[in-house]
């Protein structure tokens, strides 16, 4: 049966080479270079052997040749409208290129795709939407843990002080930076550098809890100004990040990940490890909540503080430590996104903002266990919106958030929240 594939050209970092070059790594550096990169024949079905010519500004061309993973790509030193094409000649038999060209509005300092359109004869649509399917709900796995080891720290904090911290995905910036900083400029290993990543946002927890929260709540400010103060200590997080680091994206570790494939599914030793190392602490976490006595402790005053001051609890002890934990998790959040998305950058916290926020109101404002649900959901819908017809894009994001609306309509309390009586 004949039928179109999509060849996704996705804006993954590579370095453009020589004239019929394997593609190399490219970080767009801002003012200076950009991107134009991108998997044919997409992640489930890399095509390799098939040559894409880009069409420069000056009349030269390009020319690069895919490798197994289907990667290619281009650097460019000129923003503006660029024509790549491939050569129908070098694809793999039982494929028909139609798309000739496909045009891309290049800018400096990011990455750009572009889209061609395949027709393979041996196309199994039946078969190729399964594996979509199944790629789509990995990634939405892999994406909705990263999410709860960093929301998760989020909802204690509304639980324990009624604060909606809008900072708190600036410490998932500064995870990735630090890990940048320790692991790739100063050449710390890996786990080392993670370990310390876990330190520095401990710390910073702890260091805005002493100076911060705990003399504004002493002083009785209302939930409203302190939300403003974080949203001040947000702007504030990333002009630094800007100013330190600058506006490009960095990486942790420079090599490039190496594939794995399992069946339909296509991934990187990194993804894989991330996924496990946040599987263990959300264990870890959970373990922690519900045996120890410092956890019970912490469940009590998410429920009611008053009541557990009153029965002998340091509300302000408890307080600290979860302040010290979320941010020792949002770290490692952190590195573990800046691994699995090849890269950081001072707004990556930013852009994952709402998916967190999302995920907290989601599973139940206040409940460690909801945000772990609600961060598992947004990120399935996020990653398996593009695969309908009408969602394409970052439109995804968008599709997580009218899941939320939905689900806040039939049960406003969140999928774990405990209803509540108003007036």
């Amino acid at each position: 049966m004949v039928a179109p594939l999509l060849v996704l050209l996705a804006a993954t970092s590579a370095q453009a080479g020589q004239h019929a070059a394997v593609a190399t790594l490219c970080l767009p550096q801002a003012d200076t270079t950009g991107c134009i990169s991108g998997t044919l024949g997409g992640r489930a079905n890399p095509i390799e052997g098939a040559d894409v010519t880009l069409a420069k500004l000056d009349g030269t061309t390009e020319t690069q040749t895919t490798e197994a993973d289907g990667k290619f790509s281009f650097t460019i030193t000129e923003a503006g409208k660029y024509t790549l094409s491939v050569d129908p000649e070098s694809l793999p038999d039982g494929f028909d290129l139609l798309t000739d060209e496909v045009t891309v509005n290049a800018v400096l300092g990011q990455t750009r795709s572009a889209i061609f359109e395949i027709r393979s004869v041996d196309y199994d649509p039946t078969t190729s939407l399964s594996g979509e399917i199944i790629q789509g709900a990995f990634n939405g796995l892999r994406l909705g843990l990263l999410l709860a080891l960093a929301s998760v720290g989020l909802s204690l904090i509304y639980g324990t002080t009624g604060l909606s911290n809008f900072a708190h995905a600036e410490q998932v910036t500064l995870g990735g930076m630090t890990a940048y900083l320790f692991i790739n400029v100063w050449g710390i290993n890996l786990f080392l550098g993670g370990l310390m990543v876990l330190i520095v946002g401990g710390f910073t927890g702890w260091f805005q809890d002493v100076v911060l929260w705990r003399p504004l709540r002493r002083r009785g400010l209302g939930l409203t100004q302190l939300m403003i103060v974080t949203i001040g200590l947000s702007l504030a997080m990333q002009y630094s990040y800007q100013f330190f680091v600058g506006s490009r994206t960095v990486r942790v570790v420079v090599e490039n990940p190496t594939t794995v494939t399992f069946g339909p599914i296509t991934t990187t030793q990194q993804s894989l490890a991330a996924m496990g190392i946040c599987a263990v602490v959300l264990a870890a976490v959970g373990f922690a909540l519900l045996r120890t006595r410092i956890g019970r402790a912490t469940r009590a005053v998410s429920d009611n503080p008053a009541l557990a001051q009153a029965s002998g609890i340091d509300t302000d002890k408890v307080i600290r430590l979860v302040w010290t934990v979320a941010m020792a998790l949002a770290g490692l959040s952190g590195i573990l996104y800046a691994l699995v998305v090849n890269g950081i950058k001072w707004d990556t916290g930013l852009q994952i903002l709402l998916l967190l926020f999302a995920a907290v109101t989601l599973g139940g404002l206040g409940t460690a266990f909801g945000a772990l649900v609600g961060s598992i959901v947004i990120g399935l819908v996020v990653e398996m919106a593009p695969l309908t017809p009408f969602i394409l894009g970052d439109f995804k994001y968008a599709a997580a958030l009218l899941m939320l609306i939905l689900v806040l309509m039939v049960r406003p309390q969140g999928l774990l929240g405990k209803a509540q009586r108003v007036g």
